[in-house]
């Protein structure tokens, strides 16, 4: 019988950490050494999703599932799982958590579809908590290798779930003029050291940063997404600024910020942004 595409991927992956003729450095990975690379490929794929670029997505996608396959190897030589293990606990978990798909349980609108979900993932972190022992909490299993933006918005969500949340959008807003003015407040002492000073402003920094994401979900709109798009339309508009600097043979430096500023908003109207 001719072997399916994905059992060749998996005797590639046997063959690369194989002792007696494998690759030198597929053997010596562990699974510390690997979560870096998976980390860099999956930002990979969304690059390749944002620029549009399906060709590239396809090999993209590709490296992210050797990473799988790569911990899978692993896992078998140390009698941990193998990568069927994990197939059948993703299709058991797909299954359970649709219920109005896979069974009879009907649902009137998405909103208590995402509510089961929610359920389901609750009844997970309960019963993992209970099998160490310990007291389960909502926001139990948020990685703390998450980007800390998108961990803050899980945290965000979670607390939501279990209504730990402002109904309404006005008390959001306050919330950062608040933080701002705590900053504020901050960066004029000067009672304190520098080193302590510090400390206090990047303290009440971080309060800052995590009401704006509060904000953003709010809105309903994810923290990463919104800051990629930001910073792609900063990086797009100030090249534009740096093209019409070249244009006159002198370097940014030799511009003020105002002038600057008269050929930023220039840029902008060229962009009709």
């Amino acid at each position: 019988m001719k072997a399916t595409n994905i059992e060749n991927l998996l005797n590639i992956m046997e063959q690369l950490r194989s002792p007696e003729n494998g690759c030198p450095w597929d053997m010596k990975q562990t699974f510390d050494t690997i979560v870096p690379h998976t980390i860099e490929e999956a930002y990979e794929v969304a690059e390749a999703i944002e620029q549009k670029d399906f060709a590239d997505l396809k090999g993209e996608l590709g490296d992210l599932l050797f990473q799988v396959v790569f911990y899978a190897q692993m896992a078998k030589e140390q009698n941990l799982f193998e990568f069927n293990d994990i197939i059948d606990t993703l299709n058991e978990k797909l299954v359970r958590r649709h219920p109005h798909v896979f069974a009879q349980t009907e649902f009137a609108d998405e909103q208590e579809v995402h509510a089961n979900w929610e359920a389901e993932k609750e009844k997970e972190r309960a019963k993992k908590a209970y099998s160490e022992h310990k007291i389960s909490s909502a926001l139990d299993n948020i990685p703390l290798a998450l980007p800390a933006l998108n961990r803050a918005y899980k945290i965000q969500k979670r607390c939501a779930n279990v209504g730990f949340d402002w109904k309404t959008l006005e008390p959001v807003v306050a919330k950062i003029k608040e933080e701002i003015d705590e900053v504020l407040v901050e960066v004029e002492r000067d009672d304190l050291s520098e080193p302590q000073r510090q400390l206090r402003i990047e303290d009440e920094l971080g309060d800052l940063l995590f009401a704006n994401v509060n904000l953003v979900r709010h809105l309903n709109c994810s923290p990463e997404q919104v800051l990629r798009q930001a910073n792609k339309k900063f990086e797009k508009r100030f090249r534009l600024v740096e093209l019409e600097v070249s244009k006159s043979g002198l370097q940014l430096t030799d511009y003020s910020l105002e002038e600057l500023e008269v050929i930023w908003g220039k840029v902008k109207k060229q962009l009709n942004e």
